[in-house]
């Protein structure tokens, strides 16, 4: 059974995802204006161009999201995304919202992994086992 808890916060991503991209898709070129000028220089393609590709994700991450597919990816994809909106973006008035966003995508993902993913970890932690120095 799972939380509601989980999947409130689920939904609720989901839901923020879902609506920036469409808020992105309507006008690119505004939100074109939150990536820094040496970010913007790094970019192959025009930057409003960049940002329709930016609204693409963030509603296929909303939309796994709330669709309940595969939650464990799509919160990462959304984990990796906001760090990158954190670099390319600088220390603002709404990093703190980035944060907290990514917080809650990290802690989602890291409750949804599946179950092989998570053995698969504990058995590298066995094998990792320190080694002794009385030689």
């Amino acid at each position: 059974m799972k939380k509601p808890s989980l999947t409130i916060l689920r939904v609720g991503l989901g839901i923020t995802f879902l609506w920036i991209g469409i808020l992105i898709l309507k006008q690119p070129e505004a939100w074109a204006g939150y990536i820094s000028p040496w970010a913007e220089k790094l970019l192959p393609l025009p930057v409003e161009e960049a940002m329709l590709g930016t609204a693409i994700l963030d509603i296929v991450i909303g939309a796994l999201l709330v669709l309940d597919l595969v939650v464990w990816l799509a919160a990462l994809l959304a984990a990796l995304h906001l760090i990158i909106v954190l670099v390319v973006s600088g220390i603002t008035d709404i990093t703190v919202r980035d944060i907290a966003i990514l917080a809650a995508a990290i802690a989602l993902m890291a409750d949804s992994l599946p179950k092989k993913f998570i053995t698969k970890i504990m058995s590298w932690q066995k094998q990792e086992k320190p080694k002794n120095n009385n030689s």
